[in-house]
């Protein structure tokens, strides 16, 4: 697809998204009355705001012109309809629906694309598996354990755990790689297959970085390099813990890190890299809708007149489609702390 177009079909659906919504809504509310009609007003809105998120996802992925992510979206969202015990046609009416709507309120020129991507959306429905396989090995008694602990709310027998292993002489690097990278993203399959709330997942995350914070000291007694990396989360994006794994790894092979979290203004991450100088800017980013904000930041860093730094990207929706990184016009790509690393030295 022309990146004219599917720029438009990006700036568009953002512009119409709360229209089309409702639309979409109004139209399950016809095709389903019986499913939804009982949800009253309150399920209404939150139907509204779902359909906002499906369009969110369409329009990132007709941006990226990548099926896949669309497609990754949508294994995701079954999983959630499924364990909410909706019935299994309902996500296909929700397609059919949003595939009408567009119809109906979009030009013609802009609405083949975002048809032909439903169109495959709703064809990969079918072959798209129910039940989302753990995270945690079997062997992986060390993550397991520690995952348990967090799900019971004892972050101090959690934190203990960590610290008696790290003692033992487990390397930090595989604390974070085969326990932290593992149980987070098992605590996020929990919470997408309805087995934990949003407030043990916000607690796993908070408590996790709570004890990450407790092996700085083991961290920061590398010896030291004269390279400087900027490590920050694009503006609306809250994950922040993949992020924070990758600044760590960098200074532990001696580089001096400026880690600025989540949600970070495009603005003061340019600001940041031309005040230290970087090296190397590297960017995360785990919402598919955020894609575009990347392209953005390097296109700013570049026009500041910055030739210098280079710049990795990395995240869920870089994971699944493994060009999308020269799209945004990054230099490179890693799928998680330990490969950020030699890619860094590859690209430098």
């Amino acid at each position: 697809m022309p990146t004219d177009i599917s720029t438009d079909i990006n700036s568009t659906l953002k512009q119409e998204k709360q229209k089309l919504a409702e639309r979409i809504v109004e139209l399950q509310y016809e095709r389903q009355p019986k499913i939804w009609k009982p949800y009253g007003d309150p399920g209404r809105e939150k139907s509204v705001r779902d359909s906002g998120y499906h369009l969110s996802y369409l329009a990132a992925a007709l941006d990226a012109d990548d099926p896949i992510l669309f497609i990754e979206y949508l294994a995701w969202a079954k999983s959630i309809f499924v364990n909410l015990h909706f019935p299994e046609n309902v996500l296909a009416t929700t397609l059919q629906c949003t595939r009408q709507a567009l119809i109906e309120g979009l030009p013609q020129g802009l609405c083949a694309p975002a048809l032909a991507m439903i169109d495959n959306g709703l064809q990969s429905l079918d072959a798209t598996p129910i039940i989302v396989p753990t995270f945690i090995e079997k062997d992986n008694l060390l993550a397991r354990q520690f995952l348990d602990f967090l799900l019971s709310g004892n972050r101090q027998a959690a934190s203990q755990l960590i610290l008696e292993a790290v003692k033992a002489g487990i390397p930090v690097r595989d604390i974070y790689l085969r326990v932290f990278q593992n149980t987070q993203r098992e605590v996020g399959r929990l919470w997408q297959t309805n087995q934990i709330s949003v407030a043990q997942e916000h607690f796993c995350s908070a408590a996790t970085q709570m004890v990450m914070s407790q092996l700085y000291p083991y961290i920061f007694s590398s010896r030291r390099t004269d390279r400087r990396m900027v490590m920050a989360c694009v503006g609306g994006e809250l994950h922040e813990i993949g992020a924070r794994m990758v600044a760590d790894f960098f200074e532990m092979e001696g580089w001096d890190t400026y880690f600025l979290g989540a949600n970070t203004p495009h603005q003061s991450i340019i600001q940041t890299v031309v005040e230290h100088n970087a090296d190397l800017l590297a960017i995360s980013v785990t919402m598919t809708f955020h894609i575009s904000k990347v392209r953005e930041i390097i296109q700013g860093l570049r026009q500041s007149g910055n030739l210098r730094t280079k710049v990795l990207v990395g995240g869920f929706p870089f994971n699944l489609s493994h060009d999308l990184w020269k799209r945004v016009g990054a230099d490179g790509f890693a799928p998680d702390a330990q490969s950020a690393l030699t890619e860094a030295e590859r690209i430098l």
